[in-house]
C-alpha cells in the first residue's frame, strides 16, 4: 500500500503542473470506481471550503454488502491549487452471508486519509481507510484504495 501511495504521490505531482486549475465546483456530484480492499463504487458529494461527502458500496452477491460514509476536508498540498490532502471521519455497516447459521451484520467507525488530484471533471485519489468494527464483534482493519470519479 506505501507503493501505490508513493507511485500515486509523483503522479500527482505531475499532473498539477499540466493541470492549471480545477474545474470542479461545490455541489458538484461525483461517481466512480474503486479498486482496492474493498473495490466498489464510490460516490461523493463535493463541497469545497467545507466537508464533503463520500460514500463507497462495495459487494461481492455471494458474501458481503459493505457500505462506507465519510466526511471528507480537503486542505491544498503545497502551492497546487488542485492537488489536496484530504482526511475525515466516518463509520461502516457490513452484511455477511456465510452459510444459514454465520450470518450477521458489522458496524463501526473509520478514519479516512488520502491525496487525490482534480483535472477537468475528473478525480483521482489514493486513499488509506482504518476502521474499528464495534457491532458483532470488535475488530481493527485497514482497508483502503485508488480510484477515479467523474463529477456532473
Amino acid at each position: 500500500m506505501k507503493k501505490i501511495l508513493f507511485v500515486l504521490l509523483l503522479v500527482l505531482t505531475g499532473l498539477s503542473t499540466v493541470a492549471v486549475q480545477a474545474q470542479v465546483k461545490s455541489g458538484s456530484v461525483g461517481l466512480g470506481l474503486q479498486v482496492g480492499d474493498p473495490s466498489g463504487l464510490t460516490l461523493k458529494f463535493y463541497n469545497g471550503g467545507k466537508a464533503s461527502v463520500d460514500i463507497l458500496a462495495a459487494w461481492d452477491l455471494n458474501d458481503y454488502l459493505f457500505v462506507n460514509v465519510h466526511a471528507l476536508y480537503h486542505k491544498p498540498l503545497g502551492g497546487a491549487r488542485n492537488v489536496n490532502f484530504f482526511y475525515g471521519p466516518g463509520a461502516f455497516i457490513s452484511f455477511y452471508e456465510r452459510g444459514r447459521y454465520e450470518d450477521y451484520i458489522g458496524a463501526g467507525i473509520s478514519g479516512n486519509f488520502g491525496l487525490n488530484v482534480f483535472f477537468d471533471q475528473f478525480e483521482l485519489f489514493a486513499q488509506i481507510t482504518p476502521r474499528l468494527q464495534v457491532l458483532e464483534f470488535t475488530d481493527g482493519d485497514l482497508g483502503g484504495g485508488v480510484g477515479l470519479r467523474f463529477y456532473f
